[in-house]
């Protein structure tokens, strides 16, 4: 099994839509027998929060945020933990919004200590 997500920082390889999660946002994981959870902010993400179960390496969570704009949006993805070549973690996501509608697939990897 992959080593733990616990403390770590993720930041997207690419942006998303327009309004949504991109490059400038920053994901600090935290994971605790089985249970993973994370605060999530930056770009037009004001503030987000994930939380969740890890069995093996499969997440599964659930994540809801408030954008600049004053509206909040809610959704449900699973992720697969894949170890780096170089030690570093990524998630590849599959996710799908509840509040509105849209889905789609993104990629997250753990930034290097001089990215924070």
């Amino acid at each position: 099994m992959a080593r733990s997500l616990d403390g770590l920082v993720l930041v997207p390889v690419a942006d998303q839509a327009p309004g949504q999660v991109g490059t400038r946002t920053r994901f600090t994981y935290h994971e605790r027998d089985g249970e993973i959870w994370a605060e999530y902010a930056g770009g037009d993400v004001v503030r987000g929060h994930l939380v969740g179960t890890r069995e093996g390496d499969t997440l599964d969570f659930r994540y809801v945020q408030l954008k600049g704009d004053g509206t909040t949006s809610s959704g449900h993805c699973v992720s697969t933990v894949v170890d780096l070549p170089d030690g570093r973690v990524r998630l590849e996501e599959t996710w799908e919004w509840e509040s509105q509608p849209g889905n789609g697939t993104s990629v997250v990897e753990q930034v290097t200590p001089h990215e924070h």
